[in-house]
């Protein structure tokens, strides 16, 4: 790899990082109270809340893990996925956002998703609460170490420096400003982190284009690949030979578009935006980002399979993203570039540290186990909360070898389940209850697990992604249970209708 200039590479990707630390400083001063700090006040433009949500949602796997899943195994598994998340980004934004936000306001004004779950089924006990809050704290402790891991892949590639070390100054810097700044922080650098995320892609793709002599040389040089340039099929870099690519892959990578209307991280943004009737913009904005950026992710890896065919195996194929960057540009401008790096796993982090804090300071601390809390007590809480996560993801991700896309696709299936069903049935069906709402969270996560440990490895059509089998049995309990359960109350029906009349 070349890397004649470490030092100004280094120093770009120092200066960025000590931007983001500034915004969190900024917006400390800022946060006033719970709401400002877990929700921005419902302030966001529809610029800032359509960058910030896609920034956040896409994270480090879209510049690294399916990057690496197009250099190592062609076209069909990442382009798959690439179109599922595209089709299930605009349906969450066409469908889900708007409603969101407007219910999440009529239910007693939710600062959370927990908060919402509660106040919606007018859950005088907690459960819902409960059980949402422990379920972030799990996820997203993974899908924290996913980010951190891709830091300390990012540092070790490029200068060889120690992957654990690097891993642990990333975490604690994005610790830093997530916890002074709060949720205005991590949306605004989020903003700005969305724009050069898509910069990167774009760069990256037209200069590998250019250093391969272009867009026929790219195609020519891996079409001899048995199954490479094909959707139906895939390329086993093993074997050197083309690989089944059926049904149930195909459906696989399309069902990760149904993780979208379970993500906290995105559903939040919806819910911060200054008005329902800005969403449309929004929805524009970013639809198209992610349409671009997703293209453009997988084509670097075909490029990089035509420059370098082997050059990287096993899960050191996700740096070819790096690889591109360190080989095409001069420092300065790798620098800049390989910060989308940096950009794409910190605006995902901060997100999810921030919706983790809320969910254990608002919804445990206060909400079940000390009602009296007052806001500076939760504000402490919730810092402890982002300190302690950091700790548990750090610990997850010192194990070099493992695959970033894997701890995405895992935390991705346990949301997506436990969340997506009963975030459209409170929204859209109002004879959902309680009851329903419970076995319909708890029934999705099991069934995730139980899938993904004891019935995936049969293969066959049971190797579907778990997140597709999960989250048609939490639809399936939620509906039973909520039929065989009594009608809600008057008042839960009144609040429903009342959300769908609101105009906010």
């Amino acid at each position: 790899m070349n890397n004649k200039n470490p030092i100004v590479i280094i120093s770009v990707m120092a200066l960025y990082m000590i931007f983001m630390v500034v915004i969190g400083i900024y917006y400390a001063r800022k946060n006033r109270n719970s709401s400002d700090y877990f929700l921005g006040g419902r302030k966001l433009g529809p610029w800032v809340t359509a960058m910030s949500a896609e920034a956040s949602d896409m994270s480090s796997w879209l510049l690294m893990g399916l990057p690496g899943l197009a250099y190592a195994s062609g076209l069909a598994s990442a382009t798959w996925t690439a179109v599922g998340l595209i089709i299930g980004t605009y349906l969450n934004w066409k469908i889900v956002a708007a409603p969101l936000r407007k219910y999440t306001h009529v239910a007693n004004d939710s600062i959370t998703l927990p908060d919402f779950f509660s106040n919606r089924f007018h859950d005088k006990k907690k459960i819902l609460m409960t059980v949402s809050a422990l379920l972030f704290l799990v996820f997203f402790t993974v899908y924290t170490a996913s980010g951190f891991a891709a830091c300390g892949k990012l540092f070790n590639s490029l200068f060889g420096y120690d992957y654990t070390a690097c891993m642990i100054v990333c975490a604690v810097i994005i610790v830093l400003y997530t916890s002074l700044g709060g949720f205005l922080a991590a949306s605004t650098s989020d903003f700005f982190q969305g724009l050069l995320m898509s910069a990167a892609l774009v760069v990256i793709l037209v200069g590998g284009v250019v250093s391969a002599g272009g867009i026929g040389e790219v195609i020519n040089n891996v079409k001899e690949l048995p199954g490479y340039f094909s959707l139906l099929t895939s390329y086993d870099p093993a074997t050197g030979q083309a690989a089944s690519y059926g049904a149930v892959a195909i459906i696989s990578g399309l069902v990760w578009g149904l993780g979208y209307f379970g993500v906290p991280h995105v559903l939040l943004r919806f819910m911060a935006i200054r008005s329902s009737s800005e969403i449309k913009k929004s929805r524009r904005i970013a639809t198209t980002w992610c349409f671009i950026s997703l293209v453009a992710a997988v084509a670097i890896g075909v490029v990089g399979h035509a420059l370098y065919p082997d050059l990287l195996t096993g899960t050191a194929t996700e740096t070819i993203f790096i690889v591109l960057t360190t080989t095409i540009l001069p420092a300065v401008f790798a620098g800049l570039v390989l910060s989308g790096i940096l950009a794409a796993t910190m605006s995902t982090a901060d997100s999810q540290l921030l919706v983790t804090a809320s969910a254990i300071s608002e919804n445990l601390f206060k909400g079940v186990l000390k009602k009296e809390a007052s806001e500076k007590h939760k504000m402490l809480i919730s810092r402890i909360t982002v300190i302690v996560v950091a700790v548990v993801a750090c610990l997850i991700a010192l194990d070099q070898n493992s695959s970033v896309f894997g701890l995405v696709s895992n935390a991705w299936a346990g949301f997506g389940a436990s969340f997506g069903p009963l975030i459209l049935f409170s929204l859209f069906w109002k004879r959902t209850t309680l009851k329903g709402a419970i076995a319909g969270m708890i029934g999705g996560v099991a069934t995730v697990f139980i899938w993904l440990y004891l019935i995936k490895p049969l293969g066959g059509w049971f190797g579907l992604y778990e997140l597709g089998p999960a989250f048609l049995v939490s639809c399936l309990l939620i509906y039973i249970v909520s039929k065989l359960d009594k009608e809600p109350s008057k008042e839960i029906l009144e609040e429903f209708e009342a959300a769908k009349k609101s105009t906010i």
